[in-house]
């Protein structure tokens, strides 16, 4: 079993600050917004998609801006684990590794021998690296509230950053346990557990049932059903938005929402599915998430994900891609409204949102405006119309094509020659797949920079082009952490 660095150490090596707040210091809101794989090519698309050309997102209108350089220890393209890291940490680690040090090796972890589920056995062992102090430990060590919202399952690689320590990511039975507070493998740098965590669920959560369904047969081979043990130490437990509706926010409320209906499967719906009546959007989670830690009258520190966004990248849906980038600036507009109402100039209230890394997807061609989409344009998502006389435009071999496309991914036509025409019908369709110059399974992460904005407290620190492991720095010393 890993062993990891606990808070006392980290005290002794000086990297905690004091563990009390000051009572004459104002309560300080702080809320990290990270769009997984929101390159700045799909930052723009998005914008397109949603109010045109010339429109823009609330994610256009932070005044403070910067580039991220978004490289990893040992790889020019990260994956999710060690970009966000970086932002939680300060530390380059290595491709797949979740807040370790440097040193740490990425070990996959093992399949259970009694079950046959792979991932059930954590292969880390106690002399491959050590924890290292995240963002959110140090927000708990000064008594500040903390929480964790993402669209993805809350044991996928950019939430468990903030509360887990692995040497691979995909050890996601090892990183729902580290967030029970009581519970055998729970970090206790998280003190008594963060405060609110909402995401999707899986079988990381529930026990392991041999005669169950397909989807029971994946659950926890410890047999543990960490939502029951969540819940025996506080915390409101709710699966859809009328029980997230329902929750009262008081100074000790805690709240574990998991919302995907399919336990098999694990995220959250891509917003362009969710059902508004059973699903929570990721604005109304973050508000409520917001409200939870507003009423515990103290400072607190919150994580927010759009994590779908990467997911439709990878599968080079285009369509759904851009829906959640909107659905996720619209949890921007919504936090920015609900930090004004109890801090109207933002004075003690810093909102940073960037993304952890690029993918592949390019704007091709000399295409004439679109506009927004709509039900009767696609848009953006459409074939591409040259600006010149908004003819429909052929490439060498007299195939139509779309203006958004990939470097890669699994939708490569390979004699164009023969193909049968698009239209904007199908290009337009939610379920498209745009294509790819290069063929592969599923489309991979780009390595350019990528785009981080910036309003209130401080937020005048980010500038310029920066490493991602210097954006930690900047919002300890922007928020006085």
């Amino acid at each position: 079993m890993k062993k990891y660095v606990g808070t006392g150490l980290l005290l002794a090596a000086g990297l905690l600050v004091n563990a009390a707040c000051s009572n004459s210091e104002p309560a300080k809101q702080v809320i990290f917004f990270l769009g997984d794989g929101m390159g700045m090519t799909t930052l723009t698309a998005a914008r397109i998609y949603s109010v045109g050309e010339d429109g823009e997102l609330t994610i256009d209108t932070l005044p403070d801006t910067a580039f991220v350089k978004t490289f990893s220890n040992d790889a020019q393209v990260t994956d999710s684990a060690p970009s966000m890291a970086a932002y939680m940490t300060g530390v380059k680690m290595n491709n797949e590794v979740l807040s370790m040090s440097s040193d740490t090796l990425a070990v996959a972890p093992g399949k259970d021998a009694t079950t046959g589920l792979s991932g059930a056995v954590n292969n880390c062992t106690s002399s491959n690296g050590k924890a290292v102090q995240t963002l959110m430990e140090a927000a708990i060590a000064r008594n500040w509230g903390t929480g964790v919202v993402t669209t993805a399952r809350l044991t996928h690689a950019t939430p468990a950053v903030t509360y887990a320590h692995v040497c691979h990511r995909d050890a996601e039975y090892e990183i729902a346990r580290q967030a029970v507070p009581g519970g055998a493998g729970f970090n206790a740098a998280l003190g008594t557990g963060v405060d609110v965590l909402m995401g999707g669920v899986s079988q990381y959560w529930v026990p392991f049932n041999a005669a169950g369904s397909t989807a029971e047969k994946k659950g926890r081979p410890d047999g543990r059903n960490l939502i029951e043990e969540m819940k025996k130490q506080g915390y409101s437990f709710v699966s859809d938005k009328p029980g997230l509706d329902a929750v009262v926010s008081g100074v000790n409320t805690r709240v574990l929402g998991l919302f995907d209906q399919a336990i098999a499967q694990g995220h959250m719906s891509y917003d362009l599915d969710r059902d508004p009546a059973k699903e929570p959007s990721l604005a109304e989670m973050t508000v409520k998430a917001m409200d939870v830690l507003i009423k515990k009258n103290k400072s607190y520190f919150l994580m927010v994900e759009g994590g779908r966004i990467d997911h439709a990248l990878h599968a080079t849906n285009g369509k759904r891609a851009l829906q959640d980038t909107v659905a996720f600036d619209n949890a921007i507009k919504a936090a920015l409204a609900k930090a004004r109402e109890t801090d109207p100039d933002l004075k003690n209230t810093l909102v940073v949102v960037t993304a952890d890394h690029d993918h592949t997807l390019v704007l091709q061609g000399y295409a004439a405006r679109t506009g927004k989409t709509t039900t009767s344009s696609p848009g953006i998502l459409g074939l591409l119309r040259n600006y010149t006389d908004g003819s429909v435009a052929k490439d060498a071999d007299g195939s139509t094509f779309t203006i958004m496309a990939f470097g890669n991914g699994p939708n490569r036509i390979s004699d164009r020659k023969v193909m049968t025409l698009l239209d904007d019908a199908t290009a337009g369709g939610n379920d498209y797949l745009q294509e790819s110059a290069i063929r592969l399974s599923s489309e991979t992460h780009g390595g350019a920079d990528v785009f981080l904005g910036a309003i209130g407290m401080n937020s005048d620190l980010f500038q310029g082009v920066v490493e991602n492991i210097s954006v930690y720095g900047l919002l300890r010393k922007a928020v006085g952490l």
